[in-house]
């Protein structure tokens, strides 16, 4: 998996180098009043032009000097030292900036340039998200077309709606209304204020990574909540829906074992047991932004059609 960046906009583009296949997602902009949160305020859009002008440029030109980046091992080390690739990536972030601060330095780029877009970097503990995102989507679209497969290769939400994709429908999406979030919030915040669960970062659970990956990450309930039990209890609930592990990133809590990765729909029916996933938590009124963080499931609605479209098309 390697990973390079657009020059012109703030977008990671990640192949998949066994069979060419590519995913992007945007720059992660940090917490709070961020545009993913829709927040849409001036200092939500001069970050953003600031992104696009001084941190994409910068950054591409690191990339250049460093060459691709291996993403697959980067996350594999993250998983021992903390992160489980979605709500905490603080490891990831740190690891990538180590990679890049080498190359940064050996770049021509403009000291005071360089200096902004590396504080940048280092001082946002999820920068490396987006990229977890991107080379989940990437590894999930190595396993999508195959025929009367029941195996989830996407999951996703926007607020009012969770949708899920299956390896054996095509392009199809089955939807259900959007779970609220359990979690923490930020001062001043509370349940009466939060949207229902939103965002395509569910990529990173449908990959194993997420709430699937939470053993490895007792630190994440102070961000979303729970106990650092309940974090291993949940990784180990997932391997009931699963097909599998995946054992290039595996879990020192559980002695080393692969993450749960793989969900088939068919054994989400059979158990009644949902995927879990940790995710951010928008306010309910455009223009707010995040206001915490937290725990919810895929609805188990989505499951149901889908395996029902499944056995249409076996018909």
């Amino acid at each position: 998996m390697a990973g390079v960046i657009s020059p012109s906009m703030p977008v990671w583009v990640v192949e998949n180098s066994a069979n060419g296949k590519r995913a992007f997602s945007s720059f992660n902009e940090g917490l709070g009043k961020v545009l993913r949160f829709g927040a849409h305020g001036h200092e939500v859009l001069e970050r953003l032009r600031w992104m696009a002008e001084v941190l994409a440029p910068t950054l591409s030109e690191v990339l250049a000097a460093h060459g691709p980046l291996e993403l697959k091992p980067l996350i594999a080390q993250a998983l021992h030292m903390g992160d489980e690739g979605h709500n905490r990536n603080a490891a990831a972030s740190s690891l990538l900036l180590k990679k890049l601060v080498p190359a940064a330095l050996e770049s021509t780029v403009p000291q005071a340039q360089l200096a902004q877009a590396l504080s940048f970097v280092a001082g946002n503990d999820h920068f490396f998200l987006n990229l977890s995102m991107a080379a989940c989507k990437a590894m999930l679209d190595a396993a999508h077309g195959i025929a009367h497969s029941s195996l989830v290769t996407a999951m996703a939400r926007n607020g009012v709606h969770f949708g899920i994709r299956l390896s054996g429908t095509g392009d199809a999406w089955f939807e259900a209304p959007a779970r609220p979030v359990d979690g923490l919030y930020f001062p001043g915040y509370g349940p009466q204020d939060a949207a229902a669960d939103l965002g395509d970062s569910a990529i990173t659970e449908t990959a194993g990574l997420g709430g699937f990956a939470m053993a490895a990450s007792p630190a994440i309930v102070q961000f979303v909540g729970g106990t650092p039990a309940q974090a291993i209890a949940n990784t180990l609930s997932m391997t009931h829906i699963t097909l599998g592990h995946n054992h290039a990133f595996t879990l020192p809590a559980i002695n080393f074992g692969g993450t749960p990765a793989g969900i088939d729909a068919r054994k989400v029916l059979d158990t009644g047991i949902v995927p879990i996933i940790n995710t951010g938590i928008a306010h309910k009124d455009a223009g707010v932004g995040q206001i915490g963080a937290g725990i919810t499931h895929a609805p188990l609605e989505c499951f149901a059609l889908a395996i029902g479209a499944l056995a249409d098309g076996m018909a």
